[in-house]
């Protein structure tokens, strides 16, 4: 059931918002309205926009067209300052506070109350704290430490923070993420208490029961456009799922016909302590085995272990039958492991250095002569593979930091296919490139599958996944709950295992 605001115009509106970055168009004439009293829930896959779409609201992005209104009136919120002083504030998944700092030293940080002299009224600061967290009913002391707080106690210092510059519209971005089940549903009152108060709330969240307990309007992005908005109470979880990922496979990815051959690797109860648990899967020669899930599945925190990155707590690694113990990314390559990462700026390439460089750190034992570092072998070891990923630049000396993103992806796959691996972790192999350099990557990957390459591709983008994997596991909250091949792989399949929605409901 509405508020008793539920009649009233918007607090916020955002009419025809564009926002665009070299090559992507991450927002697209978007719309959103925001009600005094009532929680709108932002809905949509990873990369539909709804990050920019928060960055665009609280003033730290400037939209490149389109129009915000605040009380039917035009604004412009050229910094968060500009937002903060229209009542605009957000709350993160990851707080911005500071562990040495007292509980309302963190809640006026920055705007305190001043007395005499221009010096902080620490009285005044102590007195307004605790009237923010009786608001909102925390209990907690004001002059406590932050260090002494748990995750739950931290989070309602941080909306109090947030409501001290007497906030109307209240952004809450994956604010349960962290939480217990006993904290959530605390949480759920705060809402209703912010509701009560007339506040306008924007909830991003991937979890269907929680949108479906707390929302009363919601709206979709798919792909950086706007799809549709409306009352809660008018749809299904099943209506939505349909809303988020409302459309084909792209016909762009290229056809296949699998040539699947012996088991390559075998991996058996991986686990971590707080990332992953009991992960268990075989994959074959010539095989692409996609991995999907929502933000905080764990699947790039197993492929790290994986290859070495980080240590998992218990698990068994077999490469053609063999166990190997892999402690290290150099004893993963020595197994025949190899790991493109998904932010292949910082993990995966050295931007300074120039191309063949790059792609020969990993392989420098195939160039020497008599000990040392041969400059004409680095240089024909390198122009192999990159002549076979097709990668466009003016010469291999030309840095990778001055390459598009594209060219550096097909920089980081070059650097580990020269060590001839036997599997190749793919980490949102086409994330942040244009449509043609994403079309040469998913050809690349096919050609490396039909010569024999085990494949793994970890992927957010559904109509990726199922456009180039021969199986699909998904993964949710750190472990694997569906594995789905043939006719199972469907759009609506994997959100419904990634967002925990009973089949029933489709």
């Amino acid at each position: 059931m509405l508020a008793d605001h539920a009649a009233d115009a918007p607090i916020l509106r955002l009419d025809r918002i564009t926002k665009t970055f070299p090559g992507v168009k991450a927002l697209s004439e978007v719309q959103l309205a925001l009600y005094p009293g009532q929680v709108t829930a932002l809905i949509g896959e990873n990369g539909a926009g709804k990050s920019t779409l928060v960055k665009v609201l609280t003033g730290i992005y400037q939209p490149d067209g389109g129009q915000i209104t605040v009380d039917g009136t035009p604004v412009s919120f050229p910094t968060a300052q500009d937002a903060a002083a229209h009542g605009i504030t957000a709350i993160h998944q990851e707080t911005v506070l500071f562990d040495d700092l007292t509980v309302a030293e963190n809640i006026f940080l920055g705007h305190a109350p001043k007395g005499r002299f221009g010096l902080i009224d620490t009285a005044a600061q102590r007195r307004m704290a605790r009237d923010l967290l009786d608001s909102i009913g925390a209990e907690i002391d004001p002059d406590t430490r932050l260090r002494d707080l748990g995750i739950a106690s931290k989070h309602l210092v941080a909306i109090s923070r947030a409501l001290s510059i007497d906030a109307r519209v209240v952004v809450m971005d994956e604010p349960t993420a962290a939480l217990s089940h006993k904290e959530i549903h605390e949480l759920y009152d705060l809402v209703e208490q912010l509701k009560s108060q007339g506040k306008a709330i924007l909830f991003i969240s991937h979890k269907f029961d929680e949108i479906f307990k707390i929302a009363d309007r919601y709206t979709v992005f798919r792909d950086g456009q706007f799809v549709a908005d409306g009352r809660i109470a008018d749809v299904t979880e099943g209506d939505l799922v349909k809303m988020m990922v409302g459309r084909e496979v792209d016909q762009i990815f290229p056809k296949r016909t699998p040539n699947i051959g012996a088991e390559v690797l075998e991996v058996v109860g991986y686990s971590h302590p707080t990332e992953f648990a009991d992960i268990g899967f075989t994959l074959r020669a010539g095989e692409i085995l996609g991995f999907y899930g929502l933000v905080g599945a764990g699947r790039s925190e197993f492929m790290q272990a994986l290859f070495g990155i980080t240590k998992p707590s218990k698990g068994v690694t077999k490469i053609d039958g063999q166990i190997r113990v892999i402690r290290s990314p150099a004893e993963a390559v020595n197994a025949g492991i190899v790991y493109v990462p998904e932010d292949r700026g910082l993990q995966g390439a050295i931007r300074p250095l120039p191309i063949f460089q790059n792609v020969t750190l990993a392989s420098l034992n195939r160039t020497p002569r008599k000990g040392f570092i041969n400059l004409a072998n680095e240089f024909a070891l390198a122009r192999e593979y990159t002549k076979r990923l097709d990668l466009r630049a003016a010469s291999l000396d030309t840095p990778v930091g001055n390459l598009s993103g594209g060219n550096q992806q097909k920089v980081v796959i070059a650097k580990w296919l020269a060590t001839q691996p036997k599997v190749i972790i793919l980490d949102e192999p086409t994330k942040g490139i244009d449509i043609g350099s994403k079309a040469a990557v998913h050809d690349f990957m096919a050609e490396l599958a039909s010569q024999g390459l085990a494949v793994i591709m970890v992927s957010s983008e559904i109509p990726e996944v199922l456009g180039m994997s021969d199986r699909v596991i998904v993964m949710r909250d750190g472990r694997m709950v569906a594995e789905v091949s043939g006719p199972e792989m469907t759009p609506e399949t994997l959100v419904r295992h990634a967002a925990g929605i009973a089949e029933a409901t489709l």
